[in-house]
């Protein structure tokens, strides 16, 4: 696919090429007994009541949520452990026990990150895509953690280029992160598109920069009653995204035929 208009794309990791929020739910969730889940764990091996083990869980799946990390105060690590270091003792009360909250970060962690997968069908489309235009992955998030889901979903192969918010100066929705990008590839912001799931970072973010669209993931189609910033494109899978360039196409090819016939009539 060539394109007049459109010469990179930038796309969105979590919850847009893979799906960071399931693989966190089936980290704390699954019961196969091999490797142990954390709630299975917290059963099984220190003899948590279920309610207990899953308010635990839902205590840190909360604190992720509203997680503000600073890399220069302390690893991500240390943070990680601490959330569920607080949710136990919050839950089960008694002594902080620090040696079971970094037990369950490694479990969860590590789980979660076998569940990170670019499906087969996303990549066949990256694949594709890639013949006509450049492809740049653009994520939020601490470097540690944010390389280490790259490495699992094994996307480096599909982009050009991938740039991490947590090792630039700003992250996502701030244009230095998206003109630092096309910088890279050599492209102009409005030769460029950005597809993500966040309209707070990735199109909001698209629209501070002046790229060419934006296209929000809102895999749910159900648009909050006022939506801002507004996008350009709405898709409900990722996969929907090539129908949405050729879109692009026919509307630039349509607007240079217009042209054309204007100026000859003059």
């Amino acid at each position: 696919m060539g394109l007049h208009g459109v010469k990179a794309v930038f796309f969105d990791l979590d919850n847009t090429l893979i799906d960071t929020a399931a693989a966190g739910r089936r980290a704390i969730e699954e019961r196969s007994p091999r490797p142990l889940q954390v709630i299975s764990a917290l059963q099984s091996k220190h003899h948590y009541e279920e309610g207990e083990a899953r308010a635990v869980c839902d205590k840190v799946q909360a604190k992720l949520l509203k997680e503000c990390h600073d890399p220069a105060k302390m690893c991500i690590t240390d943070l990680r452990i601490s959330h569920w270091e607080e949710a136990i003792q919050e839950t089960i009360g008694g002594e902080a026990n620090r040696d079971l909250a970094a037990e369950c970060y490694y479990l969860w962690k590590t789980t979660r990150l076998r569940h990170l997968t670019l499906a087969e069908d996303t990549r066949a489309m990256l694949t594709e895509l890639r013949k006509g235009v450049r492809l740049l992955l653009l994520t939020n998030g601490d470097r540690q953690t944010q390389r280490e889901k790259i490495e699992a979903c094994a996307c480096q192969p599909y982009f050009d280029a991938i740039v991490v918010g947590g090792e630039q100066k700003e992250e996502k929705p701030a244009p230095s992160i998206f003109h630092y990008c096309c910088d890279l590839l050599g492209v102009q912001p409005a030769e460029c598109v950005m597809v993500g799931d966040s309209l707070d970072t990735d199109i909001q973010g698209g629209l501070n920069a002046g790229l060419k669209a934006t296209v929000w993931l809102n895999k749910a189609m159900t648009a909050p009653v006022d939506t801002s910033p507004v996008p350009h494109y709405i898709i409900s899978s990722v996969l929907d995204l090539p129908a949405v360039l050729q879109k692009m196409e026919h509307n630039i090819n349509a607007k240079l035929e217009t042209d054309h016939m204007a100026s000859s009539n003059e």
